[in-house]
């Protein structure tokens, strides 16, 4: 997404040339096989468990700390892959998303273009798109990162729970608004569609 609004903001003219249906594709198909790659590691080394205690699950869904914990069998080699695996996903797409130099470059490109804009209104919305879009990401990668990596001594299940909420629920719930209901054509489709509701 970053790379999306750096070149929705700086390249306007170029964007449907940069941003061709091959990039997409290839965005997509990306993260689908990391997502799975991540989804079978954890049930590989989760199956590999014996399960003696409750059945029942303290938690929103089905994490793989809390199945963990129904254990009664010593789960240090699953902890390391946890923090390994979470380490290569979560730490290594947050670097490529807020670290990495191209992306770095082009938030702060994207500031100066945003001081070069003459009209407040201008300034306003393109900080209003990049800011809603940082948020975004702070909220996701913060919980995921706090959920992942802390020490074993300072778990705690109500607070696990409200994080696991933060990074399942809060941040794709925001996504539209910040990357759909921004754009007009998005916001004419659902001023029409509540109009012939209302109708109705």
């Amino acid at each position: 997404m970053a790379y999306d609004r750096y070149n929705a903001i700086c390249h306007p003219l170029l964007y449907t040339l940069i941003m061709r249906e091959i990039v997409c594709i290839r965005h997509i198909v990306g993260s689908y096989v990391i997502g799975a790659a991540n989804a079978l590691i954890h049930t590989v080394f989760t199956f590999s468990l014996p399960f003696c205690r409750s059945n029942e699950i303290d938690h929103f869904f089905c994490d793989v700390p809390p199945v963990l914990e129904l254990s009664c069998q010593d789960i240090w080699v699953n902890e390391l892959v946890i923090f390994l695996v979470a380490g290569c996903v979560i730490i290594g797409s947050f670097v490529v998303t807020m670290i990495s130099y191209i992306i770095i470059m082009s938030y702060i490109k994207i500031i100066l273009d945003i001081l070069k804009v003459h009209s407040r209104s201008g300034r306003r919305k393109t900080f209003s798109t990049c800011t809603s879009h940082l948020i975004v990401v702070t909220i996701f990668y913060g919980s995921g990162i706090f959920m992942y990596f802390r020490p074993k001594s300072s778990y705690g299940m109500d607070q696990d729970r409200l994080v696991s909420v933060m990074y399942t629920v809060i941040a794709p719930m925001l996504n539209p608004f910040v990357y759909s209901l921004r754009n007009s054509e998005i916001k004419l489709a659902m001023q029409r569609l509540l109009y012939e509701l209302i109708k109705v």
